[in-house]
């Protein structure tokens, strides 16, 4: 008989590759932006804003500054007046994606 494959050996332990996930997209915005980016593919702050139902300015940028620092989510500013700025995921937050969707799958069935 295999030996099952804990979630986390040390559920505080730093290396605790649940608990990191976690830390990058735990909390209730930060799926959700995630979200509306993988949908749209490039999307500018005010649109982020009214799609992301409830936030507040100061949450969505405080979101979007961690997502950045942790190479989730790529913002580029342009030089126009006004400022325009837009933000895509990188291969990094592609790749959760399907796992993503796997969540969302089983919320649909179970809950």
């Amino acid at each position: 008989m295999s030996k099952k494959e804990p979630l986390c050996d040390n559920i505080a332990g730093e290396d605790c590759g649940l608990k990191k996930v976690l830390n990058i997209v735990g909390g209730k915005w930060k799926i959700m932006i995630l979200c509306v980016i993988d949908k749209d593919e490039v999307v500018r702050y005010g649109d982020l804003r009214r799609a992301v139902f409830g936030i507040t300015n100061t949450m969505l940028a405080n979101s979007l500054k961690e997502l950045e620092e942790t190479g989730m989510v790529i913002r580029k500013q342009y030089d126009e007046m006004p400022v325009r700025v837009e933000y895509s995921l990188t291969d990094k937050a592609k790749s959760i994606i399907p796992i993503l969707l796997e969540l969302k799958r089983w919320g649909e069935k179970n809950l």
